[in-house]
């Protein structure tokens, strides 16, 4: 629950605040309980299923629980027959009794195959339900909240969490139901069968209870362990595969084969040091079943023989063993169950800790639906990635932009410009301060209308597998074919996706694997120029485009698009020289703000970034 996963180019101390907020333990003053109904809440349509499987477990079970005694009834009968013979009435009589032994067992196997199958659709389906709304949940975080959990430990718990609690639940609406009912259904028939001979049996289940209980006790602890080592194998795995190049240009594959390898082992290792414990469970009961099976059957041999049949016979025997062997399988079940139990736990508080978690941002009561235009106010706004850092991110921000300018962003490393642009269209919310588009606080607007109003391309953006046409309609789903031309043209990318074969069908691999940097970035800004933002923020998303194609994308929007404000954040100075206004970041503050001539001649910063860019420019 450490991993160093998230670093934001804006901001060097994020960083560490992510990790420290991903390092925070669970709240332990949560109730268990609460956290178990946050979990039962996603059972929804299948409550009928999960109500009728324990029905019909305790319908089987009772089934089981008589058919011993029919049994018990027939070795008699033909034991007293034996001697004396048997005339017509006595074989319609066990005729009849074979009858209903005969549909106690078709009974039993119907109500066991209807338990199964309801018990399978009602776990199956609070599976189904519980990833649904996993990751309904996640795509409603703020960046605030995807910050506290890391992308392996999210994937952990879509899959091994969730499969643990279905496994735990069908065991719970099954399992759970049976053992209780057939302990004691089995104990009264005992009594009835065998008076005082069946204490013999519950005298073995404290003992055997005290011996279940430390073995699922200390399997608990190794367990619990078994997850946070998933989520190291997930990370690996997922961090492996997303820089395959890397690993491959730097010739690391036997580094990170080494390093999946330790992973791998850490969960293998728990995992037989759990199984290790358990095993003790079946060799128990096994050793406690005999046991009494022995004493059951010298005790009543005895009286059996003592009494020549009157007090109890051979049918009574073969009964209690049966009814026995029933409470002490039972009891072994129940240990199993509370290894299962055991094994959910912490899945179920990892699970209910992303259910229960309430974005950061919320849309307010009466939503404003509609951006009135491109203007953007920043109003003495302050931010800090979390209310414990000790420093801000960005500090004392005014601005004044008016609709269609457009506005580059400059800056080092760390200075907090995505940071900036990142509070305008409410991707996080201002700390102090406030930021104004079309006139009013982002914070009065309905999330979903702000956000279709501004348009962001990434420096890393992201495709998604599917054609050129799929992936450009994330930004219109309804754009004709001439749209996506005419955006395409805009952002210089048309050219190329005119010498591919299929064109405009060609398939994009996953992240977009299959296309340059800089084919995948004019992609992106064609995507974000079908959406009809009226803010469009590039952050340094030509840095894999040539200076030329830089420059004629540049001149496209200011043709094209002239009312739409337009903010570039960029590291080179000929990308943004020609902006209305240049605003200059250093430290999360604004060290200048004004035209390409008057920051040479009044900023510092500025006039050593285009110095140093110059001369690197004049040496090639």
């Amino acid at each position: 629950m450490n991993k160093k996963y998230t670093i934001k180019e804006t901001d060097g101390q994020v960083l560490n605040v992510v990790v420290h907020r991903h390092r925070k333990k669970p709240n332990k003053k949560t109730p268990k309980v609460g956290k178990l109904k946050t979990i039962l809440k996603s059972v929804r349509e299948y409550k009928k299923p999960s109500l009728l499987a324990p029905f019909f477990v305790a319908l089987e079970s009772l089934m089981e629980c008589i058919m011993p005694f029919v049994i018990a009834r027939l070795i008699n009968y033909l034991q007293a027959k034996k001697d004396v013979g048997m005339n017509a009435n006595d074989m319609r009589q066990l005729i009849i009794i074979s009858v209903i032994l005969l549909l106690l067992a078709m009974l039993s196997l119907l109500f066991g195959y209807l338990a199964g199958r309801f018990c399978a659709i009602a776990s199956c389906g609070l599976a189904k339900n519980l990833r649904r709304d996993l990751y309904h949940q996640v795509q409603e975080f703020s960046f605030e909240n995807i910050d506290k959990f890391s992308s392996s430990s999210l994937v952990t718990r879509l899959t091994t969490d969730v499969n643990n609690i279905q496994m735990a639940y069908n065991m719970g609406i099954r399992t759970a139901i049976r053992v209780p009912l057939m302990m004691t259904f089995s104990a009264i028939m005992a009594f009835v069968l065998g008076g005082r001979v069946a204490l013999i049996f519950l005298a073995l289940i404290p003992l055997i209870g005290i011996v279940l209980f430390t073995i699922v006790k200390c399997a608990m602890g190794r367990f619990n362990k078994v997850f946070t080592k998933y989520d190291a194998l997930n990370a690996s795995v997922q961090e492996n595969i997303n820089g395959i190049r890397v690993v491959k240009a730097y010739v690391r594959e036997d580094f990170e084969k080494e390093k999946f390898k330790k992973a791998a082992d850490d969960v293998c290792e728990n995992f037989v040091a759990a199984e290790k414990i358990v095993a003790w469970n079946s060799p128990t009961m096994q050793f406690a079943m005999y046991t009494a099976t022995i004493l059951v059957s010298l005790i009543v041999s005895r009286i059996i023989i003592t009494t020549h049949g009157t007090q109890m016979n051979v049918g009574n025997l073969t009964s209690l063993l049966q009814y026995g062997i029933q409470i002490l399988s039972s009891l072994m079940m129940l240990s199993m169950i509370f290894v299962i139990i055991s094994m959910s736990i912490p899945s179920i508080e990892r699970i209910s800790e992303v259910l229960s978690e309430q974005s950061s941002l919320t849309n307010p009561a009466k939503p404003l639906m509609e951006v009135k235009n491109g203007d953007v106010e920043f109003r003495n706004v302050s931010f800090k990635y979390s209310a414990k850092a000790e420093k801000n991110a960005l500090s004392n921000i005014n601005l004044k932009i008016k609709s269609g300018e457009t506005i580059g962003i400059i800056g080092g490393t760390g200075s907090s410009k995505t940071t900036l642009v990142n509070l305008i269209s409410r991707l996080y919310d201002t700390t102090e301060g406030e930021v104004l588009v079309g006139g009013k606080n982002v914070k009065q607007y309905d999330l979903t209308t702000l956000r279709n109003q501004v348009a962001v391309v990434l420096q890393k953006n992201v495709l998604f597998s599917g054609t050129i046409k799929e992936n450009l309609r994330w930004g219109d789903k309804n754009a004709t074919d001439e749209e996506l031309i005419h955006a395409c043209k805009l952002a210089c990318a048309d050219e190329f996706i005119e010498s591919f074969p299929d064109k405009y069908d060609t398939m994009i691999d996953q992240g977009g694997t299959n296309v340059s940097g800089g084919q995948k970035q004019r992609l992106c800004i064609a995507r974000a120029l079908l959406k009809h933002p009226k803010i469009l923020i590039l952050d340094d998303s030509t840095s894999a485009v040539d200076t030329k194609t830089d420059a004629i994308i540049r001149r496209a929007f200011k043709e094209n698009i002239p009312n739409v404000t337009k903010f570039i954040i960029s590291q080179r100075i000929s990308s943004v020289m020609d902006a209305d206004k240049i605003i200059v970041m250093n430290d999360g503050k604004i060290s200048g703000v004004g035209t390409h001539e008057e920051l040479l001649n009044t900023n510092q910063i500025y006039r050593e970034v285009y110095e140093i860019q110059n001369k690197i420019g004049g040496a090639h």
